[in-house]
């Protein structure tokens, strides 16, 4: 599938954002909104299929994965329904909201992982780049 310029150039926005936002809770809005950019466009998430060797060598589908628990837990805050979300979503729930209270301790995975996370990003954005989109 063809990437058009337009979702490249959003893309490349929110990769930017996610590089430039320090280390606080909207350096995870950030990586959300890099992860909804894609979600929301069939041919970038074509682009990271597994059945690509090169996405399998670099291990992306886990990579991304990583990201996407960011994503649906700031999806997760904003649901306001009594659902049960199961333990990894409620986790993931839990250390967004403590982030978000600034509570920023190396005891919360998700703060203590940030620059992991940052560096993944670089990684899925690599994959998805203009030079690797068919």
């Amino acid at each position: 599938m063809k990437v058009s310029s337009k979702v490249k150039n959003g893309l490349d926005k929110k990769f930017q954002a996610v590089i430039k936002t320090p280390a606080s809770f909207d350096f995870f809005v950030a990586i959300h909104d890099f992860i909804e950019h894609i979600e929301a466009n069939a041919a970038l998430i074509d682009c990271l299929s597994p059945r690509f060797k090169p996405n399998r060598q670099q291990n992306i589908s886990n990579k991304y994965g990583y990201l996407k628990q960011i994503y649906q837990g700031l999806e997760d805050a904003q649901n306001k329904l009594n659902v049960d979300f199961g333990h990894a979503r409620c986790m993931a729930l839990v250390e967004l909201n403590k982030i978000k209270g600034k509570d920023v301790s190396d005891s919360n995975s998700f703060w203590k992982k940030r620059e992991l996370f940052r560096k993944l990003t670089g990684e899925v954005y690599e994959r998805l780049s203009p030079d690797y989109v068919a």
